[in-house]
């Protein structure tokens, strides 16, 4: 595949790198800062373009769009009009009317577009979607979900604390990767409880989300996200009839990625237990990458689409009382 990379961030080059790591050519990339790009572009054998459009415009299969949010929409719908394929970071735009025109413009021109959901392919959320899908939990009941990091100096300042551009604060941000694998496991949900609190940052965005979400048999899902964690935390349950997986860790800082197992005995009591552990390195983008191509070659819709972007931005935009943007 021939690729562009917009925005040559910490993201876009761990994007850019996972592509070229699995034999793809990077062909162009462009970002504000016009230093940044050229260094990485010298990196990656590639042309630093002047533009977003310009990359947009050039000879490629992919569009890789990695900005801050404000432009995540923008970028990604060009893309797919001028007939790329797209992988747009998540959450692909600030609401989600900013991002619908995206799904509908994919439909039209039979383009694949991932959106950068790549929790759902660490080791372990992998693994329990498999323990699901075989039925070794049965019918799933709920499912709790922990998320959250404590900034760090200065982080009032950064872009993601202001709304214009960022769209909102910690529920469209980590929150939003927990609407989405609480989706991925449950099915369509809605919002029946939601608090977007500031509690610490000086900033007019929330740096705390509460959401109690559910599905039409009933099953709910409990996540909470924050900026004031101090400890980097993740913690996801999926709990059904008949077991249990809880999954904590994400490597590096959020400690040792893990999943343990719980099965219920047929006289109930202590289930019996087993637990996976997963010390190496982060390979969720490159198996995120791998699920985009293998979209592309079989003209199928991939796993973590601009669809569930459209759904997750929805369950945001209530939390945010936007409903009728």
């Amino acid at each position: 595949m021939r690729i562009g990379i917009v925005g040559t961030g910490l993201i876009g080059q761990r994007r850019a790198a996972t592509a070229a790591e699995a034999g793809h050519e990077i062909i162009a990339v462009a970002d504000l800062d016009a230093t940044r790009a050229a260094a990485v572009a010298a990196q990656l054998g590639a042309r630093a373009l002047p533009d977003w459009r310009a990359v947009v415009a050039a000879e490629l299969d992919i569009v890789v769009v990695a900005t801050s949010h404000d432009s995540l929409a923008l970028v990604a719908l060009a893309a797919v009009e001028a007939g790329k394929h797209v992988l747009v970071e998540k959450p692909a735009g600030r609401s989600a009317r900013e991002v619908l025109p995206i799904l509908t413009a994919a439909r039209a021109r039979g383009r694949c577009v991932k959106v950068g959901f790549n929790h759902r392919f660490h080791p372990a959320m992998l693994k329990a979607r498999e323990l699901a899908t075989a039925g070794n939990l049965g019918p799933l009941m709920f499912v709790r979900g922990r998320y959250g990091h404590g900034g760090r100096v200065g982080y009032e300042t950064e872009w993601r604390c202001r709304p214009e551009i960022s769209g909102g604060g910690e529920a469209i941000d980590q929150g939003c990767h927990l609407i989405d694998l609480s989706r991925w496991f449950l099915g369509d949900l809605r919002l029946a409880y939601g608090a977007v609190p500031t509690y610490f940052w000086p900033v007019p965005v929330d740096d705390n989300c509460f959401l109690a979400l559910v599905g039409a048999r009933g099953e709910m899902a409990w996540l909470h996200a924050g900026w004031t964690e101090w400890k980097n935390l993740f913690s996801f349950e999926i709990i059904g009839r008949d077991g249990k997986v809880a999954i904590e860790g994400l490597g590096g800082s959020y400690g040792v990625e893990r999943l343990t197992y719980y099965r219920m005995l047929p006289g109930m009591g202590p289930p019996e237990t087993t637990c996976w552990e997963y010390p190496f390195p982060d390979r969720s983008w490159s198996r995120e990458f791998e699920e985009f191509v293998s979209a592309i070659q079989a003209g199928r819709e991939p796993n973590g689409n601009i669809a569930d972007a459209v759904a997750a931005l929805g369950i945001v935009d209530q939390l945010y009382g936007r409903d009728n943007e």
